[in-house]
């Protein structure tokens, strides 16, 4: 597993959605590395989010990369929008469309990074075929549709799979994971392989002036 420190991407589902830009310039003025984008459709998860038109709309007011999570099915026909809106990285599940190779192909194609993200039923070897399509894994340490979950510690196995199969490679693909991270729980899931940490109420929780110290706590300092 990779010693440097881990990568810190806030997801804005927990920030203060009455000003979206200014929470998003102050987790960047806090050190965090990329801006973590939860979208909801309410049919493929419960609960609804945003759109492409706020990506674009947060896109002019931060430098990192944005790393958006698309909880949508189907979920191709949105793929060019939320790439022209501004998303960096696009990350899909397995189920949310009848051929993931295909749609992490045209992510490619259309200059995101290509992401899968697991559901805490969804087994590692979905991939195990295509990794040469495969910039990035994301581990759902909860059930996906809301913030808030506590973290479950079945899936640090997981993890720990998807760091073997990664490093198999010989590629440099980061390892995500997402639900219920915390100072607490950070630790665990970097000692399984993670490389980077997707932390919602951890990162935004006693407003902008304490958002530096929490991501640094979440870096273990």
């Amino acid at each position: 597993m990779p010693a440097s420190a881990p990568i810190i991407a806030p997801s804005i589902l927990a920030s203060d959605f009455a000003r979206l830009g200014e929470e998003a310039r102050a987790i960047e003025a806090a050190g965090a590395d990329w801006l973590h984008v939860d979208v909801m459709d309410g049919h493929f998860v419960p609960n609804i989010t945003i759109g492409p038109d706020v990506v674009k709309a947060l896109r002019p007011h931060v430098s990192i990369p944005f790393d958006v999570h698309l909880m949508i099915a189907p979920v191709d026909p949105f793929l060019d929008a939320f790439r022209e809106a501004g998303a960096d990285h696009i990350l899909i599940h397995p189920e949310a469309g009848p051929h993931l190779n295909r749609s992490l192909k045209h992510i490619r194609k259309i200059g995101a990074k290509a992401g899968v993200v697991f559901n805490p039923s969804t087994l590692p070897e979905t991939i195990e075929w295509m990794m040469d399509e495969v910039d990035l894994i994301l581990v759902m340490s909860i059930n996906p549709g809301f913030g808030g979950q506590s973290f479950m510690t079945s899936q640090l196995r997981k993890i720990e799979r998807l760091r073997e199969m990664i490093d198999a490679t010989g590629r440099d693909i980061p390892l995500e994971v997402d639900g219920g991270v915390t100072p607490e729980t950070a630790p665990l899931c970097l000692s399984a392989g993670a490389t980077a940490l997707v932390a919602g109420t951890a990162v935004f929780r006693g407003g902008p002036e304490r958002y530096a110290e929490n991501i640094r706590a979440l870096r273990g300092g």
